[in-house]
């Protein structure tokens, strides 16, 4: 096992090191060598596997005990270290490192965040087969940190909160050159820098643990600068023209200004010019980023535009206005317009250290001296953020023309300025904006479709499908959700304002958009278009590039209208399987299978996201058992999977298409070359797994073929993993993903997914993001959601299987909560893990904290599961955990019943534990899967297991064998210790309770009363309400509880013990 630590070297930049659990402290002696190596760091060749860079050694303070450095809470020892009774101190130790560049940091993508491990610090790149794993590698809190700062670094680049500068070194090059750099630095004003403040109270200790890095905030400052510098020349492209093209001759030497703006966007950041020119440049950007210089004001400049009050009731439809009632005084321009009410823009002061401490102007200039208890001078302060503001805004100089400027009085067309303009100027200099609610998400003027379905007629017979049908559409305008009628459009034509209200809603009205929508409609108001182009206008919603507006809504009849919203599977025809298919469909399984005939029809890929055990798998042997019979599709299908499900499709499709001339392209013996290419026109379907694809990917892309289908498709999910790539480089005919779990984290996960079964029909991965994925995720955004929803409805087919209409013959699942007792012993070692880790807890903050609650988290769960499992002591289980003792009574029933039982557990160390305990005391042969088994040894473990006579108890680890396998032998499944995340359970639990089982199904949780166990499986319950929101799984929603929630959540009650 590593733990992977980060630090910042004043000198180096990000440093990465780990320790090694393999490696162990032989004795104190070792350590009291001259050069002080650390006894346990991994090499940095076992960092470099992880994340590329510089190789280097470096001297780190780091807590130590007995001359030798303390285990951090993360690393887990098979043989633990002897406590010692001495204190810890502070020495010295040498370790090997690996020197990152920012620009590794800085490129982080939430879209590629985990829960475990983050991609941009590690791993590099890794197969995707399921032995494959990421458990023998964690997280310190320090590079959880750095992730934390380089997130915050890239957000600040993305909102603009950046400044060139000029940074000064001491290096000459020549007697007339002085080297400086050309640098992008953080502007960090308001709430931005109280993240700043927090992020360095939140330093971990081992953050700064090189010598002469003990000062946090000057070290965070330095880490964030370069972090900030990284992240934006990755977003300026090498070709960004930084100034308007030069006429005339070319100097001889580059002007100072052209060198500085070259090295802000190159990969050199040096500044190669003569120093007094240089100098010159530098004073001249002063008065420019004065302003962003001042980081510690003790408060800002707030703007607040009221909106102008309505002569209409709310929501009554009426003639179009431009304002509300009568003004009763003047207006930005200085001249009064009586009937034109205002929209007033107030002044406020927010406090710098408590944001939600904000004060009207009114009350800085009536001046009660309470202000003066956190701002000194209020009114100066006033006068001179307003003095700062006016030269981003000119418009508020009539306001300040006051002898005590309060507000400013604005008239619609001046309003519309300050939103569109002026605020975001003024937020991006760092002042703050508040702005009426109806603002951010304002109705847009855009283009609505309707159209028909091609091929229908009034005689009922079959319509005609495919992508290339043409069929009539209407185009009209809309402001968002309403369409507009021709009175409307006539009147928003003559209103000629920027800000109106419509339907009693205020909206806004860009003339130049208006005329040329109106343009359009009476040039193409009407036409004829084929089926591809209205799906492509569905599913990007154009925003103006292709058209003069953004298409905001698309609506079609007939079976293309069902296909858009979703219900084309109840109105398209049935389709019988061939008599050779050997299996009798359900009727949701023959909606699904004449679903995908239907896309297969139109050349459009299609996602099968039924839940677990609905027969995704016989529904795509259907298919190819039925496009096959009727001759229309004769080429190779590719089927890719996970390894341990490769003899699972082979032994599915034996059984019910045995037609189907199936071929495993796998191990070391596949074909390859010129044998491959033959071998394919035998072929009705290859199955090969992610891993061979990605190294054959080269032999696979020559091909095209009939049909690529994706199963446990979420293998994809990743856009920048190398099976997505790998994925769409080949070309098909058609498309299928199978997945019970289109979306586990993020929603960008979707779109990797829905980018591979039709090619660029969501658009990029950026305007999903920006579009869906951000507001969301972020924000909440329903009105996303829902977008979103119907965007991806006409490629996503999700039936869940707890729905009696879609399975009503499917055995009772009864789920039953299994309670035990701790053992003396267990309850010992439980007490002290929780004082010891409470304090720790209750002294640290941010990132420290949420490491030492996982590690807290980590550490009882072990100790409920065995003693041994946290001491590594290799002792036998004997009577000295009373989950083991429950689990050996509840197995004399089941046994005793006839039964079999599916026993999950996420370590694989209390499984190897149980197995030859549990083998002796039943005297029994007992099946064991974990992410080592080879496919063949998996696929002999399923076969014996499903048989007869096979094994009555089958041990499994959860990630191995959690998904993809069919286990219906078995009508008993047990959890023996939790995983935070309750669709991984149930998953787990779909392996006896699928299709195909005949019995009542008992699924038991232990459960240990009084102890964390009890506490978060009702928390589990609570959270499972959320499982339809895209949230984050895993174990992170615990750490943001507070102190005192946690201590409860860990306490041991007296219930807790049995003896």
């Amino acid at each position: 096992m590593l733990v992977l630590h980060a630090f910042w070297s004043l000198e180096h930049g990000l440093g990465l090191w780990a320790e090694d659990s393999g490696k162990t402290v032989k004795s104190g002696s070792q350590a009291l060598k001259a050069s002080r190596p650390h006894p346990f760091a991994a090499s940095a060749n076992v960092v470099a596997a992880l994340q590329d860079g510089d190789h280097g050694g470096t001297t780190l303070l780091l807590p130590s005990l007995r001359q030798s450095p303390m285990d951090s809470p993360e690393l887990v020892r098979i043989k633990p270290r002897p406590m010692s009774s001495t204190g810890p101190s502070l020495l010295p130790w040498t370790v090997p490192v690996v020197w990152v560049q920012p620009q590794v940091l800085a490129a982080f993508d939430d879209e590629h965040g985990g829960t475990v491990l983050t991609p941009a610090l590690l791993p590099r790149d890794r197969p995707d087969d399921d032995s494959a794993t990421l458990e023998d590698v964690r997280l310190a809190p320090s590079a959880q940190f750095v992730i934390e700062l380089a997130r915050f670094a890239d957000e600040l680049a993305d909102r603009g909160r950046v400044l060139p500068e000029i940074d000064w070194t001491s290096d000459v090059v020549d007697d007339d050159e002085a080297v400086a750099e050309a640098r992008w630095r953080a502007v960090l004003r308001g709430p931005d820098a109280l993240a700043f403040g927090d992020l360095i109270a939140a330093t971990p200790p081992a953050f700064r643990a090189e010598p002469g890095s003990e000062d946090a905030g000057q070290l965070v400052a330095v880490a964030l600068a370069a972090l900030t510098d990284a992240a934006v020349r990755l977003r300026l492209p090498d070709d960004l023209p930084m100034l308007p093209p030069r006429r005339g001759r070319k100097p001889l030497k580059p002007r100072a200004v052209d060198a500085w703006l070259e090295a802000l966007r190159g990969p050199d950041a040096r500044v190669l010019v003569p120093e007094p020119a240089l100098a010159e440049l530098d004073q001249s950007l002063v008065p420019w980023t004065e302003y962003a210089r001042e980081t510690n004001a003790p408060a800002r400049a707030v703007f607040r535009l009221a909106e102008a009050p309505s002569g209409e009731p709310d929501g009554e439809a009426g003639p179009l206005s431009t304002d509300g009632p009568e003004a009763s005084h003047g207006s930005a321009d200085g001249g009064a317009k009586p009937d034109t009410p205002p929209w007033q823009l107030e002044f406020l002061l927010q406090s710098s250290t408590d944001p939600s401490l904000m004060v009207p102007a009114e009350r800085v200039w009536r001046d009660d001296g309470a202000l003066a208890r956190w701002l000194g001078r209020p009114q100066e302060v006033l006068l001179g953020e307003l003095g700062k503001a006016v030269r981003i805004y000119p418009g508020l100089e009539p306001g300040l023309r006051q002898s005590r400027p309060m507000a400013l009085d604005l008239d619609s067309d001046a309003a519309f300025v300050f939103l569109h303009e002026a605020a975001p100027a003024l937020d991006e200099a760092g002042f703050g904006v508040l702005l009426p609610s109806w603002w951010d998400r304002r109705a847009k003027l855009g283009l609505k479709l309707s159209a028909s379905s091609p091929g229908s007629d009034d005689t009922g017979g079959a319509p005609s499908f495919g992508r290339d049908q043409l069929c009539d559409f209407e185009w009209s305008l809309a402001m968002g959700e309403h369409t507009l009628t021709e009175e409307e459009i006539t009147a928003l034509a003559e209103a000629k304002a920027p800000l109106v209200r419509l339907r009693g809603q205020w909206v806004t009205v860009n003339s130049d958009q208006l005329r040329r929508g109106i343009d359009f409609l009476q040039r193409e108001g009407e036409g004829r278009g084929t089926v591809a182009d209205v799906l492509r206008l569905a599913a990007t919603h154009p925003d103006g590039s292709e058209l003069p507006l953004e298409v905001v809504d698309v609506t079609a009849e007939g079976w293309l209208g069902a296909l858009l919203d979703g219900s084309v599977g109840a109105s398209i025809q049935p389709v019988a399987p061939p008599e050779g298919f050997r299996a009798t469909l359900r009727p949701y399984q023959e909606r699904g299978l004449a679903w995908l005939n239907f896309l297969a029809d139109l050349g459009l890929g299609g996602c099968l996201a039924d839940d677990m055990g609905l027969g995704k798998t016989v529904q795509l042997l259907a298919l190819e058992a039925v496009r096959r019979h009727v001759g229309s599709e004769t080429g190779p299908t590719l089927l890719v999977c996970p390894m341990s499900l490769i003899g699972n499709w082979e032994a599915e499709a034996a059984k019910f298409a045995p037609g189907l001339r199936m071929h495993a392209h796998h191990g070391p013996d596949r074909l390859r070359g010129e044998g491959f290419n033959k071998a394919l026109d035998d072929i009705d379907m290859i199955i090969t797994t992610y891993a061979t694809l990605t190294r054959d990917v080269d032999q696979f892309e020559a091909h095209t073929w009939n049909r690529i289908v994706l199963d446990e498709a979420q293998a994809v999910k990743n856009r920048v993993s190398r099976s997505a790539k790998a994925v769409k480089r080949l070309t098909a005919d058609h498309r299928i993903a199978l997945t019970g779990t289109p979306v586990e984290n993020r929603l960008g996960e979707m779109w990797s997914i829905m980018d591979f079964l039709n090619p660029g029909m969501l658009g990029s991965a950026e305007l999903f993001r920006s579009r869906y994925a951000i507001p969301i995720e972020r924000h909440g955004d329903d009105v996303a959601a829902q977008r979103m929803r119907a965007i991806t409805r006409p490629y996503l087919l999700r039936r869940v299987k707890t729905d009696p209409a879609i399975v009503d013959d499917l055995p009772e699942k009864i789920e039953i909560n299994q309670y035990y007792t701790l053992t003396s012993e267990q309850a010992s070692l439980y007490q002290s893990v929780v004082d010891d880790m409470m304090e720790k807890i209750e002294g640290s903050d941010g990132i420290e904290r949420r490491g030492n609650v996982l590690a807290a988290m980590a550490k009882l769960k072990q100790i409920c599961n065995h003693p041994a499992q946290l001491l590594h002591d290799r002792s036998a289980p004997g009577q000295r955990s009373g989950k083991v003792s429950r689990l050996e009574e509840i197995l004399d029933e089941i046994l005793a019943e006839g039964d079999k039982v599916l026993c999950f557990t996420q370590y694989t160390e209390f499984a190897e534990m149980l197995m030859p305990h549990l083998a002796a005391r039943f005297d029994i042969d007992i099946a064991y899967l974990h992410g080592g088994t080879s496919r063949q040894n998996r696929t002999e473990l399923v076969r014996r297991f499903q048989s007869e006579n096979g094994p009555p108890i089958f041990l499994l680890s959860l990630k191995a064998g959690g998904t993809g396998l069919n286990l219906t032998a078995a009508n008993h499944v047990i959890h023996l210790d939790r995983w935070w995340n309750p669709a991984v359970e149930n998953q787990a639990t779909d392996r006896a309770f699928r299709i195909g089982q005949k019995r009542r199904v008992q699924v038991r949780k232990f459960i240990c009363r009084g102890t964390l166990e009890e506490r978060i499986d009702t928390m589990i319950k609570e959270k499972s309400a959320l499982a339809n929101m895209v949230v984050g799984d895993g174990e992170g929603w615990l750490t943001e509880l507070s102190t005192e929630s946690l201590r409860d959540v860990f306490a041991l009650s007296k219930e807790a013990v049995g003896e």
